[in-house]
């Protein structure tokens, strides 16, 4: 899992702490069919190097010589966008096209990278309409062949985190040791509290109280809207708006004041996202 937001810090009632709006991504599996156990190793090493030094959230799940595996594993476990690194010349009855065949039936997303010293088999890879990223060669330069696998593994990421859906969003409050993640749809909305400089975190089932400003909170996420002075709701957990009494009533059947200078706001941005009932 990939954690991408931003942050900012914020002194907690019970200590220091610090609060993230975050969306979590998949993290990307990597898979390793190589036959030569040196080519393996070497294959296993740059990949590790690489993502410890760019600190990618991808890790190899399998490295193994056998393809019969690689293809159990991916049923199994329904790995999906993976990125395969493939010997083409396997002592196995599946040899590496028709193993990758095989894993684009399984995983139509997944990024497949062949390794072989035979670089004249490269043109089936289009005869089997397999989609390779890229077919590198095992007795080009030591240098240029780790330059090639590091390319293939940050374009296979890049592309990841570019069409991998977002699990969901999270805001997180840390408070001394411990780590509170809570999820956008369980916040109802956040208050000025009584004590200065403190919010109250209105949750599905609780509350909240922290060190902080509506005015940070209301930019961190699109969610979030200002609907009074001192209140920031979660609009999509806005069940209605009482115009006449000027109060919102969420999904939990908790109720808040709307001013009437932000109602006209409030409408027009739920009518926009279709959340009001």
């Amino acid at each position: 899992m990939i954690i991408i937001g931003l942050q900012f810090q914020f002194d907690g009632v019970l200590g220091s702490s610090s609060v993230t709006i975050i969306r979590r991504v998949s993290m990307l599996s990597i898979f390793i069919c190589e036959d030569e156990l040196v080519q393996k190793e070497r294959l296993e090493k740059i990949i590790k190097n690489y993502i410890k030094i760019k600190k990618l959230d991808m890790k190899i799940v399998l490295a193994t010589d056998d393809p019969a595996s690689v293809l159990n594993h991916v049923q199994e476990n329904s790995e999906t966008g993976g990125l395969y690194f493939l010997d083409v010349a396997l002592n196995h009855d599946l040899d590496g096209i028709t193993l990758a065949t095989k894993l684009r039936e399984l995983d139509s997303s997944g990024k497949i990278v062949f390794i072989t010293v035979h670089g004249e088999l490269a043109f089936l890879t289009f005869k089997y309409k397999v989609e390779a990223l890229d077919y590198i060669v095992k007795d080009i330069d030591v240098g240029k062949m780790k330059s090639k696998i590091e390319k293939c593994i940050q374009i296979a990421y890049d592309r990841h985190l570019a069409t991998k859906e977002p699990d969901k969003h999270y805001f997180i409050v840390k408070i001394s040791e411990k780590i509170n993640v809570i999820p956008l749809e369980e916040i109802m909305y956040f208050k000025i509290s009584d004590v200065r400089d403190r919010l109250m975190l209105h949750l599905d089932n609780g509350k909240i109280q922290f060190r902080g400003f509506l005015k940070d909170v209301e930019e961190y996420h699109s969610t979030f809207i200002r609907v009074h002075h001192a209140i920031v709701a979660n609009k999509h957990n806005i069940k209605s708006i009482d115009d006449k009494k000027m109060e919102i009533e969420f999904v939990n059947g908790a109720t808040c004041c709307v001013s009437a200078r932000k109602l006209k706001t409030l409408e027009k941005a739920l009518t926009e996202s279709s959340r009001i009932t």
